[in-house]
């Protein structure tokens, strides 16, 4: 077994809940003894379900009915045939954002931001070259004007061009060989002990410190509730956060012997990204003054952190880093530089002189197929991405969005209803307390349970109160199915089965 160092991330636990819906109700009815408390129970969750649903029916409408117009597909003709002045589209797209944004929030997404993506980026998975963003490909008055209107404290700097929203953790593993990653590992290794025999190690560590000073700054700023943790570092972290560990090839003790041995890496990952950006307007002709309107929505699904330049929009085609030329520059100077000193001793051996000019050629030709390698396995990442990772994009996501909203509502609400209704009254924070312990235990999830939404809407509901001293207490079943009454889905199923 192969020694490795060992690196974990430390993630504030998340708002959503994964477990599905019906696994969730099917559990908490398996808790009720009786069978008509089963039966009453069944039926107020399908009540709760048809009423947010209605409640959130306007808001749906309103968001499909906006993004008809924005549609990178059919909006540019409904635009042109509604003949809306550059003012009213303005507003209408704000208006889409907002609503989107909402929903978001609600369906328990969250915006990527900087730190966030400084500790996702800050190791590598599969993906072993820099990713840039053409910002001259995107346009940046569409969230530019959004953010300037106060709607949030925190804006990432990237968020003038595109906005990334992130939900739920995951961890993906790859088994493989990794060839090419451990000969360049090796080969670093090895020009490393060239350079300290020839004692010009002291050059190559003061680049490599130039080099690595920008990257350790970022890191230092992290250390909050998405934050990298080493061993060696004994950070404490509070038990309640996830802490999965970065398994990379560079931590591991590879040497010749184990070079062509199964590896196995694995990454914590993203399980739900949603990219929303427009693309920059191209000259448009004089009578179409309104440029080009279509925001893109896509949806992705376990993106690993360390690989998440991959969804990334308006990717610039990669090639030599500024760093690569560096280092090759700095490769033969140094190279030329040892080359001179071994020439300039009386007694040169032609051989050490063979030694550090293949040295040189050597390093020089590990950078270049590396290169190679990484752009070969950048370009099948991308197909991949597009056909195994991407689940939908546009009017598809946005639907998938407004039922996962509906999804998340009803389970915090009859989550919260069922502890009340098992548990007895309780305050807030017991409330919070319970509800993630019963997840924790029946459910095997860690969650960091939004009580104080699904309180708001139990309250809206009105199946429970509120006393002078703060605890809640619920109505009974039975009173509770009362108050909602019977709802359009009720009815409809009846005819349905009635006409059978």
């Amino acid at each position: 077994m192969l020694h490795r160092k060992t690196e974990i991330l430390n993630i504030e636990r998340e708002s959503v809940i994964v477990t599905a819906k019906p696994k969730l109700v099917q559990g908490l009815l398996d808790l009720i003894e009786e069978e008509s408390d089963r039966h009453e129970f069944s039926t107020l969750c399908k009540r709760i379900e048809s009423t947010i649903r209605a409640w959130y029916n306007l808001q749906f409408e309103d968001l499909m009915q906006l993004y008809s117009l924005f549609d990178p597909m059919h909006g540019p003709k409904r635009l042109e045939q509604l003949k809306l002045s550059v003012e009213e589209v303005d507003k209408l797209e704000q208006r889409f954002l907002q609503i989107l944004f909402q929903l978001m929030s609600k369906s328990n997404f969250k915006i990527l931001t900087d730190d966030e993506v400084e500790v996702a980026t800050s190791g590598e998975y599969l993906l072993n070259m820099p990713i840039a963003v053409d910002k001259s490909k995107l346009d940046k008055k569409l969230f530019t004007t959004f953010f300037s209107q106060g709607h949030f404290a925190e804006v990432p700097s990237f968020a003038t061009q595109y906005v990334i929203f992130r939900r739920g953790i995951g961890i993906d593993r790859t088994t493989d060989y990794f060839i090419m990653s451990k000969l360049d590992l090796l080969i670093s290794r090895a020009w490393n002990w060239l350079l300290q025999k020839l004692r010009l190690q002291k050059l190559h560590e003061e680049h490599h410190h130039v080099v690595s000073k920008t990257l350790s700054r970022k890191l230092s700023i992290v250390e909050s509730d998405f934050g990298v943790q080493r061993e060696d570092t004994q950070q404490k972290t509070q038990d309640e956060n996830l802490h999965i560990e970065r398994i990379r090839i560079q931590n591991m003790d590879i040497s010749f012997k184990n070079l062509f041995h199964e590896n196995t890496v694995q990454e914590p990952t993203f399980d739900r990204i949603i990219l929303v950006y427009r693309k920059a307007s191209k000259p448009h002709p004089i009578n179409s003054p309104l440029g080009d309107r279509a925001i893109y929505v896509k949806h992705f699904r376990n993106i690993p952190m360390a690989d998440m330049e991959l969804v990334l929009p308006e990717k610039k085609n990669p090639g030599l880093t500024p760093m690569d030329w560096v280092k090759l520059l700095i490769s033969a100077v140094v190279g030329l530089v040892a080359l001179l000193g071994s020439l300039e001793v009386g007694n040169a051996d032609v051989w050490v002189a063979l030694a550090i000019l293949g040295g040189i050629i050597g390093y020089i030709a590990k950078i270049y197929f590396t290169f190679q390698a990484n752009l070969a396995q950048y370009q099948n990442l991308i197909t991949k991405s597009m056909y195994d990772k991407q689940l939908d994009s546009g009017r598809g996501t946005l639907l998938h969005l407004c039922d996962d909203v509906i999804q998340q509502e009803v389970k915090e609400v009859i989550l919260a209803y069922f502890i009340l209704m098992t548990q007895g009254k309780a305050t807030e924070e017991d409330l919070d307390r319970r509800c993630e312990q019963l997840l924790a235990t029946k459910f095997n999830e860690k969650c960091d349970f939004e009580v104080d939404d699904a309180i708001s809407k139990l309250e809206k509901l009105e199946i429970v109160s509120k006393d002078s001293e703060g605890m809640y207490t619920d109505e009974s079943l039975t009173h509770a199915n009362d108050i909602i009454g019977v709802t359009t889905d009720e009815l409809v199923e009846k005819t349905l089965v009635k006409s059978k």
